[in-house]
């Protein structure tokens, strides 16, 4: 075991608060990434677990919410030319006004607490919601892997709709309630769990329900095509060659690309960049400043031992080696401390329905950024080392 370890594990409590800085540091950035792309997820939650192995987007499209993603519907015929396209599927859905329906004792508790005065409204609610559609027959394209069959059958009788648990106190119902949208009256027939959206609530429908509430997309455009092809392995190959045929008319994603794309675009928003750059600034300002008076204030505790290191022969450079040895192990421990704090934080989100996603390429770059402030603060610390004069040991 090196010094500088032996010296961290024996003297914990001195660089205690250099890694609490650390993983601060790191939370105060990773929250904030795991929610912004945890948002996006919420949005593509039901694409992401599809059986779709690739997407078809419109050419110009960069991501699901970015660009023009529909495409003419004449489309369809050329993505199912491929041999090995087993079944494709358009994206539809729409959006409404949406209001809750009180049955008759809860319009009565609702009465009863007006005529005492008390607060909490008389019960209704109203909520705008997206809403999104899939095929309701047992393993379609478009329906969730985590659908079950009685999910799916509930589905297919006319009108209902399906809610994310998240969404339920939100809107002010629960399974079995009527409830109208845009004025027509649908029925809670399914309560998901996983697909939380903090920004709108979310109604999924069959495509049959959507177009007896007069909704469908029935024009010359369709939404992205959901494929599923064969050999899920080959989806690569295969989107490769859709795009070759398609010869610039749409563009064939895998389920991974799209997903990564996805992702991307929401940290790539003006908005969100912006908050994201300033709370890795501020991260790097906090890290800096506690963790290098923290390695100062320990290095100047143990400045005797230092000299007698000095006094047995040791060089100034390997003393700044040491340190620089000590400031990185201080780092290490400070990223597995962020990344518990940030486990941590993510489930309360997830009990509060906040969803949230930590993609591994920005946590891996989180992590690199605690270790470059740990040594950078490190390296501001060197200078204590010129009061480790032998000498000073006979005082």
């Amino acid at each position: 075991m090196s010094l500088a370890l032996a010296t961290l594990l024996y003297e914990w409590r001195r660089y205690m608060a250099a890694v609490v800085a650390l993983a601060f540091s790191g939370l105060l950035v990773l929250a904030q990434v795991g929610m912004f792309v945890g948002i996006g997820k919420g949005f593509t939650a039901q694409i992401d677990r599809a059986r779709a192995d690739i997407m078809v987007l419109g050419p110009g499209a960069k991501a699901l919410f970015g660009g023009p993603s529909g495409l003419p519907r004449r489309m369809i015929p050329l993505v199912y030319s491929h041999p090995e396209v087993i079944q494709v599927a358009p994206l539809d859905g729409s959006g409404g006004r949406f209001q809750n329906i009180l049955s008759p004792e809860e319009t009565a508790k609702a009465e009863a607490r007006a005529k005492r005065g008390e607060k909490g409204g008389n019960g209704r609610k109203t909520e705008f919601v997206n809403v999104t559609v899939i095929d309701a027959i047992p393993g379609y394209v478009t329906v969730p892997t985590d659908y079950t069959s009685s999910m799916i059958e509930a589905l297919r009788r006319p009108y209902a709709v399906a809610v994310d648990q998240t969404a339920l106190k939100r809107l002010g119902v629960k399974k079995g309630d009527k409830a109208l949208y845009n004025g027509k009256t649908i029925t809670i027939g399914v309560v998901t769990t996983g697909y939380p959206n903090i920004i709108q609530p979310t109604l999924v429908m069959s495509r049959d329900t959507l177009r007896m509430l007069g909704e469908a997309d029935t024009g010359q455009r369709v939404g992205p095509l959901m494929v599923q092809i064969r050999d899920p392995a080959h989806a690569e190959v295969v989107a490769a060659q859709l795009n070759k045929k398609a010869d610039g008319k749409f563009r064939a994603w895998t389920r991974q690309e799209l997903a990564d794309a996805n992702s991307g675009a929401m940290l790539e928003d003006q908005i969100i960049g912006i908050m994201l750059g300033f709370s890795a600034f501020l991260g790097l300002l906090i890290g800096v400043a506690i963790t290098w008076q923290t390695l100062r204030g320990a290095i100047m505790a143990n400045i005797k031992e230092f000299a007698s290191l000095r006094a047995l022969g040791v060089s100034m450079g390997d003393l700044r080696n040491i340190v620089m040895e000590l400031s990185f192990w201080v780092g290490i421990v400070g990223v597995f401390a962020a990344g518990l704090l940030t486990w941590l934080v993510s489930l309360l989100a997830v009990a509060g329905g906040v969803p949230m996603y930590f993609p591994p390429v920005l946590v891996a770059i989180v992590a690199v950024f605690l270790v470059v402030i740990a040594m950078l603060s490190g390296f501001l610390s060197l200078g204590v080392l010129k009061n480790s004069q032998p000498a000073d040991l006979l005082r």
